[in-house]
């Protein structure tokens, strides 16, 4: 797994809440367990119309936050079934973190399997940071994980951030769940070994 340790990248406001899974990768598309090719379909509801051309007013598709690496929600994201695909989909597009005042568990867990940082953060700081990356498209946002911090380029707004030590230690190394497990591998060979006779 990749690991995270700061990111600096186009802000991109989505301002809605109880954003599911079905929304964010429609399960339609769910017939590969590989973890590419499905950015394309990233919120395809909300990115394409019927015939499937891009919606203008749909954030993503505009010009200024199509490059986004962060994206900015409301309460309750990644809600619905407990598909991994949706942080898959998010990590093909291209987004690194995603700050929302709350997470759906399961997927809020999925995140971090897969080196994608879910960043809580107290509803009214999460309005302020959407507020200002939609009254300035394209403005970039720093994350960093190491120091716990994330501010705007042009350093309107800058807030300190807690997270669990165990979750920040596996992002910040790159580690899944069988990375973590492998950083006792000493100790496992030891116990393998006493075990044997």
């Amino acid at each position: 797994m990749e690991a995270f340790v700061k990111l600096n990248g186009i802000a991109a406001p989505l301002d809605r809440v109880n954003v599911d899974t079905d929304q964010i990768i429609p399960a339609v598309h769910l017939k590969s367990i590989e973890r590419t090719g499905f950015g394309k379909h990233l919120f395809e509801p909300w990115r394409f119309d019927a015939n499937g051309n891009p919606v203008p007013d749909f954030v993503l598709n505009k010009p200024a936050y199509k490059d986004a690496s962060v994206l900015v929600a409301g309460r309750n994201f990644g809600c619905g079934s407990s598909r991994e695909h949706a942080p898959w989909a998010l990590s093909d597009y291209g987004i690194k973190c995603v700050i929302a005042p709350s997470f759906a568990d399961i997927f809020f867990s999925n995140c971090f399997q897969n080196g994608l940082l879910p960043l809580v953060l107290p509803e009214e700081q999460v309005r302020e940071i959407l507020d200002h990356a939609t009254a300035n498209p394209g403005v970039k946002l720093t994350v960093d994980l190491e120091a716990q911090r994330v501010w705007f380029e042009d350093e309107e707004i800058s807030i300190s951030f807690e997270i669990d030590a165990s979750r920040r230690h596996a992002l910040l190394n790159g580690l899944d769940n069988i990375g973590l497990t492998l950083e006792h591998d000493d100790k496992i060979a030891a116990f393998e070994a006493s075990h044997r006779p």
